[in-house]
């Protein structure tokens, strides 16, 4: 039984407001947290610095590698190609087909090795036969006596040279050495290399290439802008080689002005050519990827800010909250105290109360099964005229059967007289079989489920209503198979079942005239066997099929029913896990149909009870 409170009970639980973070203090801890994002922009700084000085550095060997690689591949040609007989010939008579043999031989060679030229010289620097003698451009006739390369060559050393040509007007790389002929020098051979295409190999990079001089003048680089400019301030000494050997197009090379903060400078000396390779690296590629960690750093500094402040403020709300429901606990204790005797008071009569619903319970459950055996027997007396009508047939039956065996025995007619018993044996069997079905009927039946013939079943039950089915001349008109139809059920309840619906049938064609009929139809399905018992009677109204279920509904007289025989039948027939359907016929007439569940034939489901209880 519930009760509603009032008064007592009655306190607001609604919870204050929390408070606001205190930004103040987050603004305060992050200016105390800022200062961490310098250390991590220098050990950025540093781990990005010493990643493009090992990646350069590697790339700066690689080129230094291929330089010296061109270089070293034309360095041993003048000591050899200076002891061709056609060469040294050429100097010693240079006669017109000498000369061509020996520009034509030159030629040759240039195309096989790749080098951009080769001349032959004599003792005082005229070029007696070259590679390139028919362009325009040719080095025959003219005199490099003043390039360094031919006085080292005729002092009986290797001529080593970089220059801008004079006639060609294009860079390379001069290695010269002596003619001799014999212990005498007679002339000298040199070799000119293109160094041009090691310059273009260096790519569109943002990386710029730089290779100097010993004057620290700039002779390859990536940079156009930047050949041919000085790195460092010369001295006069320098300016006056300069001159005299004339390496490159101007006399007066301009300083090249670098910005040292934007570059990021390695140098790889070359001991063989006296040369400094440098590869500038600009800064953008250290600060762009240093920028972006210092935002990932800020971006995870702010992160953790935002976490923080949401961290104090729930902190904040949990405290509050404690603290309200620490109030609100104290406060209902407090009422919760003031109420304890009455709520012990009304929990005692609430026992009572329940302890009388229960007894009340019960008996109404006691009531209902003395209501319902009580419709039994008065279903009993309504068929007592028709099982003493059948009991009186076999008992004459009987007692004929024994006058004849007296008369046959008198004969010496004993097989007939023995014929006289047994069939006064079998009306005995179907005279108790009755009257046991007749007690079944009446008792509580406790019968565990077992495998039931379904037409003996019906048989029973229609010959208990033979009599009366009879004397109201109703007409039965079965459609039974002829196998036995075994269903799950109890043979005792079964018979009960379709006693009270056929006595139901014959009940409603009662307000029927002539003629009666009652249909009985029995077929195996999918899900069991249904049987259809059909009356051409009334059938049922709108009322009946809604409450034909409840227990003392009726539409007959106190005299005629109890109103039981429905709800006793359905009832039953859940037991015994089959069901019972109430329709009306469309051609008029009430439609029962009782499904069963299939049955193996013969076969008991559980022990069953001694019928003799």
């Amino acid at each position: 039984m519930r009760r509603t409170f009032s008064g007592a009970f009655a306190f607001d639980m609604t919870p204050s407001l929390p408070r606001r973070p205190r930004w103040r203090s987050l603004a305060l801890l992050a200016l105390c947290l800022a200062p961490l994002l310098w250390p991590l922009q220098h050990l950025a700084e540093r781990y990005y610095r010493s990643e493009l000085v090992s990646q350069n550095r590697q790339t700066l060997d690689l080129y230094v590698a291929n330089l010296l690689g061109t270089l070293h591949r034309y360095e041993t040609l003048p000591q050899i190609l200076g002891d061709l007989p056609a060469l040294r010939a050429t100097l010693a008579s240079p006669d017109p087909q000498t000369v061509d043999h020996a520009n034509r031989l030159l030629k040759n060679i240039s195309e096989q090795t790749g080098a951009e030229v080769m001349y032959l010289l004599d003792p005082s620097g005229n070029t007696l036969a070259a590679s390139n003698w028919e362009k325009k451009d040719s080095f025959v006739g003219r005199n490099f006596a003043f390039r360094p390369y031919y006085s080292d060559a005729i002092a009986g050393r290797l001529g080593r040279f970089f220059g801008m040509g004079t006639t060609s007007s294009k860079r390379g790389y001069f290695f010269a050495a002596a003619v001799h002929e014999g212990q005498r020098v007679v002339g000298a051979l040199v070799v000119k290399v293109d160094l041009d295409h090691t310059e273009s190999l260096w790519g569109k990079t943002p990386e710029q290439l730089l290779l100097t001089d010993q004057h620290g003048v700039v002779i390859l680089t990536s940079r156009p802008e930047w050949r041919f400019r000085a790195t460092r301030p010369l001295t006069e000494e320098e300016h006056q080689a300069i001159v005299s050997i004339q390496p490159y197009p101007t006399q007066d090379p301009q300083p090249l002005d670098l910005d040292e903060q934007a570059w990021l400078m390695q140098t790889h000396p070359i001991a063989e050519t006296g040369w400094n390779a440098s590869i500038l690296a600009p800064r953008a590629l250290i600060d762009r990827p240093v920028r972006t960690v210092l935002a990932i750093g800020g971006a995870t500094l702010l992160v953790l800010m935002l976490l923080l402040g949401l961290m104090m403020q729930r902190r904040r709300n949990y405290l509050d909250r404690i603290a309200f429901e620490a109030k609100a606990r104290r406060e209902l204790e407090i009422r919760v105290s003031e109420r304890t005797s009455d709520l012990e008071a009304l929990n005692s009569r609430l026992k009572q109360e329940v302890l009388e619903r229960e007894q009340a319970q019960q008996e109404l459950v006691r009531v209902q099964d003395e209501v319902v055996q009580a419709g039994k027997l008065s279903v009993l007396g309504t068929m007592s005229a028709s099982i003493s009508h059948e009991l009186n047939q076999p008992l004459a039956a009987i007692r004929s059967y024994a006058e004849n065996a007296e008369v046959l025995l008198d004969h010496q007619r004993t097989d007939d007289a023995r014929g006289n018993l047994k069939l006064i044996g079998e009306l005995t069997g179907r005279m108790a079989s009755i009257i046991a079905h007749l007690r079944a009927f009446a008792r509580r039946d406790r019968h565990a489920l077992e495998s039931v013939a379904l037409q003996p079943a019906l048989d029973d039950a229609l010959a208990l209503l033979a009599k009366r089915r009879r004397a109201m001349a109703v007409e039965l008109i079965r459609d039974l198979p002829d196998a036995p139809l075994w269903v799950q059920a109890g043979e005792t309840r079964l018979r009960q079942v379709l006693s009270n619906l056929l006595a139901n049938a014959l009940d409603a064609l009662t307000e029927k005239a002539n003629p009666r009929c009652l249909w009985i139809n029995a077929e195996h399905t999918d899900n069991g066997v249904e049987l259809l018992i059909r009356d051409n009677g009334p059938g049922f109204t709108r009322e009946s099929l809604a409450r034909a279920r409840e227990p003392f509904f009726t539409t007959k007289t106190r005299t005629q029913g109890l109103g039981l025989g429905l709800a006793i039948c359905d009832t039953l027939m859940r037991a015994l896990g089959g069901e019972l359907l109430l329709a009306n016929h469309p051609q008029g007439g009430a439609l029962l149909t009782v499904r069963l569940r299939s049955a193996p034939p013969g076969v008991n489901l559980q022990p069953p009870e001694d019928p003799s209880a």
